[in-house]
């Protein structure tokens, strides 16, 4: 039997045992305690949230699927619907645009850092091999030859990767290996658009198979199915799909890079960024394009004469039948015939609730996608201190990115690149093959990107001085943080630069280091 009772508007049903009926039977006020015991029971850790009985939460319907069911069912469609959004939508445009800008903008570029300790090398030789590979890779990185289709170079392919990730919520890269005269490298990289990637023959998903991607009994991804033409193409004929395993079955070697955004475990595909912002995106969109309807229509002024005479005044039909149409007009004057009439409309715009509705949205929107309102928009009003707070927070959410699109993305294909190249003797790494200690100590880099800029460049550059004094910083780091250069660099080109300016007279040129202040200096004896 069971016994309800409300407290604080929350009803709590206590199930009561034989017992309870016993000791009420024989001991009212003994029972009357295990009752009050009870209800303590239940209130404690108890969640208003969790009710079934609350009006707020009764057509609430919920379940409790893992992250394929959740997520496959729905993905064809949430992918076209962002992409649609993408290209007619501004905002969804411009979201996307501002991503990919600031986390890959004009592309990441290699830095390599060995472990010279490790690898017992001196600082010279360590800064001769780092030279060196860099330069191979990007031999191989900055040519179109490095793409099966020949079409992008590494760093158009660094914007499509992240661009497909946000937009189709994943992509996948296939690294053949195709020799071709002129490359020295056989390396390829292949991108295969999400869509491509299904079960074949559309079969159901399973515990192995689901959404194209097959995994072992541990959870890992073992083949790719892949769809040879595109579903959405207009024939459908023929369909075929093809098998790529994961990995090299002898050698290892990772065959597909699989870019996407694990949230949760045991998911085996991405959702598109926008997923979350879609039906707000897609009613701002509507309301925006209604809004300006509205307002190209309050804009005109079309004059209607009404006339007793057999034919009208005038006529702006844009046709001769007999049932002509009308249409307003910038000053137009459209005659009515006998007997008709009409009545004047005020469409009321511009509409001045419309700037605070859609700005109150878009801070939500702004919130979901981790950019803030003032970016999102490319509006910045506020002052000096809220702009650069905004621009902050932002720039934590892009380095987070820029991150994954370098661990899931750059290094791999670096450390595939270099692999071929110790293995065809193009670069001398002993130990690089054997060991794989000593190959992650040859694979130590850094990838820098666009700096993330300045609001007031006097301001941000007195600080990042200030932090290099304390030793809070570095000055390479300062250098990338601010504008994603690389100090070494600059420091050789400053040094040709001043021997430069020094040999053409430019600059006036010390015949001897002076003296510190002191004893020993003549000029300060009678300081």
């Amino acid at each position: 039997m069971k016994k309800t009772v409300t407290i604080g508007g929350k009803e709590i049903e206590i199930k009561q045992t034989l017992a309870d009926h016993v000791v009420n039977y024989f001991n009212p006020v003994k029972g009357r305690v295990r009752l009050q015991s009870r209800v303590m029971m239940a209130l404690t850790g108890g969640y208003t949230s969790g009710s079934r009985k609350k009006r707020a939460f009764k057509n609430w319907q919920v379940s409790s699927g893992d992250a394929d069911s959740d997520l496959l069912p729905d993905l064809p469609l949430i992918r076209e619907r962002s992409r649609d959004l993408v290209r007619n939508t501004p905002l969804a445009a411009g979201a996307i645009n501002t991503a990919v800008t600031n986390v890959v903008g004009t592309g990441l570029k290699l830095n390599s850092m060995i472990d010279a300790n490790y690898l017992g090398l001196s600082e010279e030789e360590a800064e001769i091999w780092e030279a060196n590979a860099e330069r191979e890779f990007n031999l191989w990185a900055e040519s179109q030859e490095c793409d099966a289709a020949r079409t992008l170079n590494f760093y158009g392919h660094q914007d499509q990767a992240f661009r497909s990730t946000l937009e189709n919520g994943d992509i996948f890269y296939i690294l053949p290996f195709i020799k071709r005269p002129g490359s020295p490298y056989g390396l390829k990289l292949q991108a295969v658009e999400a869509d491509r990637v299904s079960n074949e023959n559309w079969q159901g998903d399973s515990d192995k198979l689901a959404g194209g991607v097959q995994l072992d009994e541990h959870g890992a991804p073992t083949a790719y199915h892949i769809l040879q033409t595109h579903p959405g193409i207009v024939s459908k004929k023929n369909r075929k799909w093809t098998k790529v395993d994961a990995f090299g079955k002898e050698s290892g070697r990772r065959n597909v890079l699989h870019l996407f955004d694990q949230r949760r475990p045991g998911q085996r595909r991405g959702a598109p960024y926008l997923a979350p912002v879609i039906e707000a995106l897609k009613q701002i969109g509507r309301y925006t394009d209604a809004e300006l309807m509205a307002a190209v229509v309050s804009g005109m002024f079309t004059v209607f004469v009404k006339s007793d005479a057999d034919e009208p005044f005038g006529s702006t039909s844009t046709n001769s039948d007999e049932n002509p149409e009308y249409s307003l007009g910038n000053g137009a004057i459209v005659g009515l015939g006998h007997g008709d009439s009409i009545e004047s409309a005020n469409p009321g715009r511009p509409n001045t609730a419309f700037d605070p509705f859609v700005m109150s949205i878009l801070r939500q929107i702004g919130s979901a996608l981790e950019i803030p309102f003032e970016l999102l928009i490319k509006h910045f009003t506020a002052s000096y201190s809220a702009s650069r707070a905004a621009f902050m927070e932002a720039w934590k959410f892009f380095k987070k990115r820029r991150k994954w699109l370098e661990d899931y993305f750059c290094q791999p294909i670096y450390e595939a690149i270099m692999y071929e190249a110790v293995a065809t003797g193009r670069i001398l790494a002993p130990g690089f093959i054997e060991d794989i200690r000593i190959r992650k100590a040859y694979l130590g880099s850094k990838w820098v990107g666009p700096g993330k800029g300045q609001i007031q460049e006097k301001t941000e550059v007195e600080a990042a001085q200030l932090r290099v004094d304390g030793g809070f910083s570095t000055v390479a780091q300062e250098t990338a943080e601010m504008n994603g250069g690389d100090w070494v660099r600059n420091h050789q080109q400053r040094t040709k630069e001043n021997k430069a300016r020094k040999k053409a007279g430019l600059v006036e040129t010390q015949t001897a280091d002076p003296l510190p202040p002191g004893e020993d200096n003549p000029d300060d004896m009678d300081k």
